[in-house]
């Protein structure tokens, strides 16, 4: 039996778009992702349950400073519906708890959609990673037990319909942060009559994020070590929504040490700070006018 090796870590600063398997959790596909790339510090940008597939954005070294900007962010998803059948956890995964004939055209679905655009109200479910008195809700459901969960306010921006083939819809769905894709299918599905459950869910975008370039862990696997670097976005691939601002000299080194600069005419709220081409962080005007420092980064040159 050969002598097990020890893995080498190193610094990897970047963003891969990964487009994650299905079956697959969020941090499983995070961990091998870690060790194809030798990273040594990593995170994602916000779980994709394991039934579902698409983009996951993980950032490396660096860029996970700026990671938990991206859990607010707007997301888009593909979802397929069942209509007809109804499950404990309202998507494919769980036990079916009723079926009904379904009697539904596509005039019907269309009259249905607009009800879910626009600001509405959307009770979690059980199962959940949600926590009740510390303990998760998914957790408290495999027990058999339901606790009162409070409605919360969630924002879909647009659905489309895609596909209807007689008891199967397939939708487009632009959603803000929070909102759970099975408790829509729930409530279209409620709404419908016949009610529904989720069997698909890609994910397409995450803010201003896509899947044109993403990439399959096998995918990456396949392409040389000492080449997988290439696979990955700059850390700036997070901030392409913020005004950008450069700085040199004087200027350049008080904002690398913390300090404030002046603030450039024309932009507010956070901006992105270049000396050069180099990212060395984001910034926000503050006290006196001025731009101050808000994270900094050390990226290798």
């Amino acid at each position: 039996m050969e002598p097990r090796v020890k893995k080498t870590w190193k610094q990897v600063d970047g963003v891969l778009l990964l487009d994650k398997s299905f079956g697959m959790t969020s941090n499983d596909a995070l961990q091998k992702a870690r060790r194809l790339f030798s990273a040594a510090k990593g995170g994602h940008t916000g779980t994709l349950d394991p039934m579902a597939t698409g983009l996951l954005p993980l950032c490396f070294g660096e860029a996970t400073k700026f990671s938990a900007d991206l859990l607010d962010a707007d997301k888009t998803y593909e979802a397929e519906l069942l209509l007809g059948v109804t499950t404990d956890s309202g998507d494919a995964d769980g036990v079916v708890t009723a079926t009904a004939a379904v009697n539904v055209v596509e005039s019907d679905i269309l009259r249905v959609l607009p009800h879910f655009t626009g600001p509405i109200m959307q009770v979690p479910p059980m199962h959940s990673a949600l926590k009740r008195d510390g303990r998760p809700l998914y957790e408290l459901a495999r027990q058999g037990i339901v606790v009162e969960r409070e409605a919360r306010a969630v924002t879909i921006h647009e659905i489309r319909l895609l596909e209807f083939s007689g008891e199967k819809i397939r939708l487009s769905v632009s959603c803000s942060k929070g909102t759970y894709i099975r408790v829509l299918a729930e409530d279209i599905g409620a709404m419908l009559g016949c009610g529904a459950h989720l069997t698909a869910l890609r994910r397409t975008r995450v803010g201003d994020l896509t899947l044109d370039g993403a990439m399959t862990l096998a995918q990456i696997d396949a392409v040389e070590e000492s080449a997988r670097i290439s696979c990955l976005q700059p850390v700036d691939a997070l901030l392409q929504s913020l005004p950008r601002f450069t700085v040199s000299g004087e200027a350049e080194q008080r904002f690398r040490h913390g300090n404030p600069v002046e603030l450039p005419a024309g932009l507010s709220g956070k901006i992105r700070v270049y000396a050069g081409d180099l990212l060395i962080g984001v910034g926000e005007p503050g006290q006196g006018g001025r731009l101050w420092p808000k994270r900094l980064v050390q990226l290798a040159v």
